[in-house]
């Protein structure tokens, strides 16, 4: 049963702008983000818009708002074959559990200068 939907919208020529201030990337990003966006170099900034829009589509989809959050405990990493997914810590778990959910599925595009993400809540 799905029981949340969110989606954001990132502008990645703002993400670029963004991420050349250390404490943004400190402050939005987890360590394993950070070193992802870092390696990918000139595309580093499409990476991480979207992370950051997966992050707000997954509190889109919980129902809470950005303030309450570090975006830094929701992490994006990718499986083997390249797909997106949440790892989250205990808070994020909590929340995800008291609506009732198992699982957060998470897609994310890119396209020219933006980068969408879709997250399902499914209990």
């Amino acid at each position: 049963m799905i029981l949340g939907v969110g989606v954001d919208l990132c502008r990645i020529s703002r993400m670029e702008a963004s991420i050349a201030h250390p404490r943004f990337l400190q402050r939005v990003f987890s360590e394993h983000e950070r070193q992802y966006i870092l390696e990918k170099n000139r595309v580093g900034a499409q990476s991480a818009a979207g992370f950051f829009a997966a992050k707000e589509a997954l509190l889109k989809a919980l129902g809470t708002g950005i303030v309450q959050t570090d975006l830094s405990v929701i992490e994006v990493r990718h499986d083997e074959a390249g797909a997106p997914y949440y790892q989250m810590n205990e808070e994020i778990e909590r929340l995800l559990y008291a609506k009732g959910a198992s699982r957060a599925h998470l897609s994310i595009s890119h396209d020219e200068d933006y980068a969408v993400a879709f997250c399902v809540l499914e209990g």
